[in-house]
């Protein structure tokens, strides 16, 4: 099952983010300070982002978590599949996610997006699989953090 996320699914949610932003496939980790307000963000408005909170046989079993843009190369709205962390135990679960996704998505989302080190294999397997493609082109960025 997957479903939006709770005020009572704080403690879980900002122990799997921490989770996720240590892993080795992740470029950099994040201050937990960056987790806590993407919660708060979430929970207040589901404009700019939304949390889900995947669970498997009634236990949380991960997260998910889009962010939402305009894109007039994309022809509308695109959702970044910015994060998706799921418990070791679950890693196979992993398509029941983009299949909720793709069926809840909101009238004028004319694409998905998603990042993926090609270190991880595993993960750009299962992207394949659910239909994603390589972009071949490189992003910058500025911080102001």
């Amino acid at each position: 099952m997957i479903r939006k996320i709770k005020a009572e699914d704080k403690e879980i949610y900002i122990k799997m983010a921490h989770d996720f932003y240590r892993m080795p496939a992740v470029d950099h980790p994040v201050p937990d300070s960056y987790l806590e307000k993407t919660f708060e963000e979430c929970l207040k408005s589901d404009t700019y982002a939304e949390l889900f909170i995947l669970e498997w046989e009634g236990k949380v079993a991960g997260y998910g978590l889009i962010a939402k843009t305009f894109s007039q190369e994309a022809g509308g709205m695109v959702y970044w599949l910015e994060e998706l962390y799921i418990l070791e135990e679950y890693r196979s679960k992993g398509s029941e996610y983009f299949r909720y996704m793709e069926e809840h998505k909101e009238e004028g989302v004319t694409r998905f997006r998603l990042e993926v080190e090609k270190e991880n294999e595993r993960a750009w397997k299962l992207y394949k699989r659910q239909g994603y493609d390589w972009l071949e082109y490189d992003q910058m960025i500025k911080e102001f953090c």
